[in-house]
């Protein structure tokens, strides 16, 4: 019988890697990407369970399952950051305020 490759494995890694790339975005893209990445990873670890000696790319999917977990948890520590941040600032009025007090600041015009 000759062995397939899972078909998620290339996608979980390119979500991953945007997941990292994005998480500074006050963490909802991190959380999006790393929360895809991981479902497809669990449904691909589902499918290699049902039939190991059919699929040969087992170990590429626990590196994009591991990637796809860093990822989601970046996201999710800096989006409680952000919404952290905000609170402190005096709720969504305060972060508002001071982000016009920036613009004026910098000539920056609404």
């Amino acid at each position: 019988m000759e062995q397939q490759k899972l078909p998620n494995v290339t996608i979980v890694i390119v979500l991953s890697i945007l997941g990292f790339l994005c998480c500074c975005f006050a963490g909802v893209p991190g959380v999006l990407f790393g929360g895809i990445g991981l479902i497809l990873a669990l449904k691909d670890q589902k499918k290699y369970q049902e039939n190991p000696e059919g699929y040969s790319n087992f170990s590429q999917l626990k590196t994009a399952k591991i990637l796809a977990l860093v990822a989601l948890t970046l996201g999710v520590l800096y989006l409680a950051y952000s919404i952290f941040s905000i609170y402190q600032m005096g709720g969504w009025e305060g972060y508002m305020e001071k982000a016009n007090e920036m613009m004026e600041q910098w000539g920056i015009e609404e």
